[in-house]
């Protein structure tokens, strides 16, 4: 699959809308050199289908090219449809998509001026793998992956008093500690409260636009009223795996009968599992040995990269 950039745009102020240039440098690990959203993070540049701003410019919006942030337009290529991890080649330079599309921010320049903005749906995020000059007229081919990517993880923490700075978590940092041993790339930790809401679209927002392999949670899964982790993670659910959370059960019932009391679920959304763990560190590392070593098998099914399990 392939496309041609028809635009490189970049701007120095964030929240603005970015200015056609005749080339560009992308820098490995940084973007679009002269660019205000290039730096040490996932989202160094953005792409946008040209295809999409023609239709917006059909319903009468003259809109030039860079007007919804993006860096590059490119004609030919269905970006929304490519997972996040695809590569994409331009030249010398080499992509890696992050994320696709991004929550609304409603003070943006092109909202102001025509009242919406299709970058948050039809836009993606890329980092910059190797450097090299961008220009329009390139093209820009989806590229095979010759070594596998690391698994990805997020990692929550559901704590009142942890997202008042009244306790210290210690769960979460020793969840992603266990992970990154383990070889994944921990790619967020949030610290949210026990609210349900905030855990509901923190999950939607992870599945849905960074696509990680895996998102743990901790805490939230007794029977204190406050307790609604399995809630939030059953309402973002679009499949069930009930066989994680009960494997958990099964494990912590040999250490303590108060296993029986956890509420926990596993679930799919996209191409993500979800598992809900205790709030304890100590009980987070329990139940992480029950499961921890089944998941590579997991993650290649829903990547699509696994064979025939019937054989």
């Amino acid at each position: 699959m392939s496309g041609r950039v028809l635009a490189v745009c970049v701007s120095e102020e964030k929240g603005t809308c970015k200015i056609p240039v005749p080339a560009a440098v992308l820098r490995a690990g940084h973007g679009l050199e002269g660019d205000a959203h290039a730096g040490p993070w996932h989202r160094q540049v953005s792409l946008l289908a040209a295809e999409k701003i023609e239709d917006f410019r059909a319903r009468g919006a003259e809109v030039a090219y860079g007007a919804f942030g993006e860096n590059l337009v490119v004609e030919g290529l269905d970006l929304r449809a490519l997972p996040v991890g695809s590569l994409l080649r331009c030249g010398t330079a080499l992509l890696e998509l992050t994320q696709l599309g991004k929550d609304c921010h409603a003070d943006c320049a092109i909202r102001r001026q025509t009242g919406d903005c299709i970058m948050p749906r039809e836009g993606v995020f890329a980092r910059v793998l190797e450097g090299g000059t961008v220009r329009p007229g390139d093209a820009l081919t989806v590229e095979r992956r010759t070594a596998p990517r690391p698994w990805q993880a997020a990692v929550v923490t559901l704590s009142d008093k942890g997202s008042r700075g009244e306790r210290e978590d210690r769960s979460g940092p020793a969840i992603a500690a266990r992970l990154e041993v383990a070889g994944y790339e921990v790619i967020e930790r949030l610290l949210l409260s026990d609210d349900p809401e905030p855990l509901k679209a923190q999950l939607r927002r992870l599945c849905d636009q960074r696509q990680p392999d895996l998102i743990l949670t901790t805490g939230g899964t007794g029977f204190s009223p406050r307790d609604q982790a399995p809630e939030a993670t059953l309402a973002v659910a679009e499949r069930l795996a009930p066989g994680i959370a009960e494997a958990i059960r099964a494990a912590s019932l040999s250490i303590t009968k108060h296993a029986m009391l956890s509420r926990a679920v596993s679930v799919i959304r996209g191409r993500t599992l979800i598992v809900n763990l205790p709030g304890s560190p100590k009980a987070c590392m329990e139940s992480m040995d029950a499961f921890l070593d089944a998941l590579p098998h997991a993650f290649e099914l829903l990547r699509g990269e696994a064979g025939d399990c019937g054989g």
